[in-house]
């Protein structure tokens, strides 16, 4: 029987509003309660109510589950995911040892539990996890899964010659086998928290990949046609398309998934996917909806759908470019080691960090999509940094810049020693990011900047192309707008986004984390602290110190905290985490 603490604490939250009855009943089954020992339950608290037709416990019978995402993905392996949407598609078919729920709890998905210092698994120096894995658990191919293809993702993902998006996940791990359902993450010094982002970072089959591994990796046939372990198996995919997927008879969870086929239709835009669920109801669930949000509730008026707000860490900001984007040094435009030459002016900086409307942009753009804020890091609340100020004020800006000499020509644009403050600011074609570009254009304007505006459609803008100049990685604009999502309920992965070691290049693909190129030393050298740092209260201190220095530094400017918005059709159930991808979920979905 599951500890009556926990039985209140769910009910407590469905008195409150803040979990739907139907996944508190959902729940609590999982906590091995039966449909009637709910209702007394229910009727103890003053919750009374028949609880509401659950799907059945067996697998399939749900029918075609329709997806709709503006951003196309382009391939299907995970390792290689650029953006969201690759890592989303390939959800459907790969699995990782565990994901973060909507309340930021870890969930077993192939481990067999969650590690603990109580069953033994997190040792008590903090250098070492030991993961027990799901037995029975088979590739779509039939192939057993075991720890060997949790040491060979980790291998495959690390090797300089791949080029992994995900080696960040397996950095400085040792990942070793102690028996076939059982693997040990070493670790090389304390580390407080210990998931980091190999834990829900999606695994590869060894006999699959094996043979590519390495410079070849990108030439694998199985990166367009997956096989995983997870609840449904690829049927055709038409890159930057379309999506058809069946369900696996043969997934580990028993009655899951409840849907027998997965379509998952890319391209088009935002605002058209909203339509689509909520007032057509062709589809059943649309991701990410960057729309404004009064457009969204005039939608959702037709009745067909309604929207979805998940919290979590996603920030949304804009990026000054540290390199210079128009010079090659070595060969390389933006090369990590040229410096942009408006931005390496403290005053220019300052001056555009004072530019930015954040408050209106909230107010006539995002809505219930943001919340504006000058920190970076915002959730959880622990590591937010109580220093960040919002400050817009063009009339500060242009004192700054009179001065600092950037004094005004002819054409009302400033200059100083004969170079003039005109930039190419980029993001990618979205009605929400154009209407934030004229906003900051506006203010520049009124400030002597001149702000030539770029629009890149997002399967560009988020592709993983090398040979395509305006990827969002490659970064050769002045200044560039993007979101960037927390992954865990913890701020290290997000914040070595500003370590020198992840800056993108030539050198590794452009896969760098760092975009911007950003480079402080002194950065480098608390993140490797708070690396390490077991002390809860000490560690949150380290990360406040990390995002003022960088907010102070003026390279990044935060604009607004975002929780995940979709829609789904009104009878879709579904429970979604703002801490992972949404698809990480989709075996548990149903319709009622």
């Amino acid at each position: 029987m599951p500890h009556e603490a926990d039985l209140h604490h769910l009910i407590g939250r469905v008195r409150e509003g803040r979990l739907p009855r139907r996944a508190a009943i959902r729940r609590l089954l999982g906590l091995g309660l039966s449909i009637p020992a709910i209702s007394v339950l229910l009727a103890d608290v003053g919750l009374a109510q028949t609880p509401p037709a659950l799907a059945p416990a067996r697998r399939g019978g749900g029918g075609p589950l329709r997806l709709l995402y503006w951003q196309a993905p382009t391939l299907l392996n995970p390792a290689f995911a650029t953006g969201s949407k690759d890592a989303e598609a390939s959800n459907l078919f790969y699995e990782a040892l565990a994901r973060w729920d909507a309340d930021a709890q870890l969930q077993p998905v192939l481990a067999a539990e969650i590690p603990s210092r109580d069953n033994g698994g997190v040792a008590a120096d903090g250098r070492s996890v030991t993961w027990k894995l799901k037995r029975d658990v088979r590739w779509h191919d039939g192939k057993p899964f075991s720890a060997d293809d949790v040491v060979f993702s980790a291998r495959f993902a690390t090797d300089p010659e791949t080029a992994a998006t995900t080696a960040g996940a397996w950095q400085d791990l040792r990942v070793e086998k102690i028996d076939a359902h059982t693997v040990r993450i070493g670790f090389s010094k304390p580390t407080p928290f210990w998931p980091r982002v190999y834990a829900t970072t999606q695994l590869l089959p060894r006999h699959l990949f094996e043979p590519w591994l390495g410079a070849r990796s990108r030439e694998a046939p199985v990166n367009l046609r997956p096989v995983g372990t997870g609840p449904f198996r690829l049927v055709d995919f038409k890159p930057g398309d379309l999506l058809r997927a069946e369900i696996n008879a043969d997934y580990h969870r028993p009655g899951k998934p409840f849907f027998d086929s997965v379509e998952l239709k890319g391209g088009g835009d935002a605002t058209s996917a909203a339509r689509a669920v909520l007032q057509t109801g062709e589809f059943d669930y649309a991701w990410n909806l960057l729309v404004e949000d009064d457009l969204l509730k005039r939608m959702e008026t037709g009745g067909k759908g309604r929207i979805i707000v998940s919290p979590g860490g996603t920030l949304e900001f804009i990026d000054l470019n540290h390199a210079d984007p128009w010079t090659e040094v070595q060969g390389e435009r933006a090369h990590p080691d040229s410096r942009h030459p408006l931005w390496r002016h403290d005053a220019v900086r300052q001056a555009m960090g004072l530019l930015i409307d954040r408050a209106g942009i909230q107010a006539h753009i995002y809505g219930r999509g943001g919340v504006a804020t000058a920190s970076i890091v915002n959730n959880p609340v622990r590591f937010r940094s109580p220093n960040a100020r919002m400050v817009f004020d063009i009339d500060r800006a242009n004192a700054i810049l009179d001065g600092a000499g950037w004094a005004r020509g002819p054409d009302g644009v400033r200059a100083r020693d004969g170079r003039k403050l005109k930039l190419v600011f980029q993001t990618s074609t979205s009605g929400p990011r154009q209407k934030v570009q004229q906003v900051v254009k506006q203010a520049c304007q009124r400030a002597g900047i001149e702000v030539e505006l770029k629009a890149v459609a997002a399967a560009v803008y988020f592709s993983s192309d090398q040979a395509n100049p305006d990827t969002n990685s490659k970064f050769w604009a002045d200044l560039q707008m993007y979101a960037t999502q927390m992954g865990p309920p913890d701020p290290e992965r997000l914040m070595d986004r500003w370590t020198s070691w992840e800056r993108a290049s030539r050198a590794n693909k452009w896969q760098g984390r760092n975009v911007s190129r950003f480079s402080s030393p002194e950065y480098d050298t608390l993140y490797r602290a708070a690396e390490q740092e077991l002390d809860p209260v000490r560690r949150a201190s380290l990360f406040v110190r990390m995002n003022d220095l960088v907010v102070a530094a003026g390279y990044t400017l935060p604009l607004m905290h975002r929780p995940n918005v979709d829609a789904a059709s009104n009878r879709l159930q579904l429970s979604l985490s703002g801490w992972g991808n949404a698809t990480g979920s989709i075996a548990d979905w149903t319709r009622a």
